[in-house]
């Protein structure tokens, strides 16, 4: 980021209190870990689920922080520059939608229940094909990544784009005034953090905070197949174009074809080829398509962006390990991406046996049981070889399979990791196609792990010692 001065903080924060009048000339890094801290640096210290920033304060000092943003009241004794605020997590906004004012980058906003995170790197893969631009790194889309990813804007910087998060109501409309899009991006409602939101109702009324946000100059992009989406339009004060297959919408697929490891489909007179597994990143490519075409790429350049797309980590990236084809869709679950997650592997071509490895589905508050019967019956209907299930819901899930017509010879329910370990050890062969996914929570990466384990176990000549006489 370009120098700041502290006088700019002390003003875009509001700060109750300044430690000492003498203030240096100013910073250009703030950070919020103070294991992270270079000299000369800001750290900000900001009150987390695990830690509080404010007993980092002489770590941060000591790594050669210039200042320390903390909470009034919070009594540090320290003779370093301390620049006190109400509450840090609001101000850390406030400064972050300060800054985001001295840049000229558009802001593209993307939120949804699933798809964000990919949605939003495609955003970025096409218009990188032209401009330069930013991106929200990992999954820095809450109250504390959103304000983050924004100090993360270069001056020249001609784009930014923005992942949006939400466990309630309300969330995206207080990340929205900070982030300030021109503009947003629905992927698709569907139910996840039941347990926080109530209902999936609610989550659709959240999402939609997003397109009220938006100016009248700026416009919307939506995934118009999802019936819940569509109901949002109207909250938009602004243009909005609608994407999908269906004849309604303003961008419209066609000829599409999931072949393995590529998405091919039209759009108008223009063919398109994604190096990406399975069907549903179609919306993906068409919203970044819309946006793209809005601010001047031609089809071309689009296509040429596209054709450059690399998944992101844990999200249906493949490996190759050992003698197998690995998805590894590790990062999360919820009942819409495992239903993508099937669709996969039942329509995956010249593989030798496809396996699901499935962790539990969580957040799902009392509904959990009924989404992995529902997803029980989806992997016995999919012509999936072999479900490997894992969690609390694993064996619901699995009997749930067999009771619709699933061999139960292809089925395991485990209890724990080392269960599952022993199973796929039993079941590998030669040119199966693994599919990893679960919850965040499930820590669905250790299988993995254990996969280039074995492979690399496998791989190692056995050597016998021969009697000699």
């Amino acid at each position: 980021m370009p120098a700041v001065s502290f006088q700019e903080l002390i003003a875009s924060t509001s700060a109750s209190a300044v430690s000492d009048d003498r203030l240096p000339d100013g910073f250009d890094h703030v950070e919020t870990d103070s294991r992270q801290v270079r000299c000369g640096d800001l750290f900000w210290a900001l009150k987390g689920e695990r830690h509080d920033g404010h007993d980092f304060v002489d770590q941060a000092f000591a790594n050669g922080a210039a200042a320390c943003v903390v909470q009034a009241g919070q009594h540090i004794d320290h003779d370093g520059l301390l620049i006190e605020v109400d509450d840090t997590t609001a101000a850390f906004g406030r400064f972050a939608a300060w800054y985001r004012e001295q840049m000229d980058a558009i802001t593209i906003g993307v939120t949804g229940s699933v798809g964000k995170t990919t949605t939003r790197h495609m955003i970025h893969t096409v218009l990188s094909g032209r401009f330069s631009g930013t991106q929200s790194p990992k999954n820095f889309n809450n109250h504390f990544g959103v304000p983050l990813s924004l100090l993360g804007i270069a001056p020249d910087d001609e784009f930014a784009v923005l992942e949006l998060a939400a466990s309630g109501i309300g969330e995206i409309c207080r990340l929205a005034t900070i982030a300030r899009p021109e503009i947003g991006v629905i992927t698709r409602i569907a139910p996840t953090h039941l347990d926080e939101f109530g209902s999936i109702d609610n989550i659709c009324s959240a999402k939609g905070e997003l397109l009220e946000a938006l100016p009248p100059s700026g416009f919307a992009v939506i995934n118009g197949d999802d019936d819940r989406v569509l109901t949002l339009a109207s909250r938009a004060g602004c243009p909005v174009i609608r994407v999908g297959e269906q004849p309604h919408n303003d961008v419209i697929a066609t000829n599409v074809v999931a072949q393995n490891e590529w998405l091919r489909f039209r759009v108008g007179e223009t063919d398109f080829s994604l190096p990406a597994v399975g069907r549903h990143h179609l919306t993906a490519a068409l919203v970044a398509i819309a946006i793209a075409r809005e601010i001047g790429m031609s089809d071309g350049e689009i296509a040429a962006a596209l054709r450059q797309f690399e998944a992101v980590p844990g999200r249906c990236q493949i490996q190759r390990i050992g003698d197998w084809t690995v998805i590894d869709d590790t990062y999360n679950a919820s009942p819409a991406s495992m239903q993508a997650a099937c669709e996969i592997l039942g329509n995956w071509q010249h593989g030798h046996n496809t396996i699901l490895v499935a962790g539990d589905m969580l957040a799902l508050g009392d509904e959990s049981e009924q989404y992995h019967e529902q997803l029980g019956r989806t992997v016995a209907q999919s012509g999936i070889s072999r479900l490997i299930a894992i969690g609390p819901q694993a064996a619901n899930l699995a009997g749930t399979a067999k009771a619709h017509g699933m061999d139960a010879g292809c089925l395991g329910a485990c209890r724990d990791l080392t269960t599952l370990e022993l199973l796929l050890d039993c079941w590998l062969e030669a040119g199966d196609v693994i599919l990893v996914k679960g919850s965040r929570g499930m820590h669905m990466e250790r299988v993995i792990e254990h996969l280039r384990t074995l492979a690399s176990r496998r791989s190692t000549p056995t050597h016998s010692l021969r009697h000699v006489a």
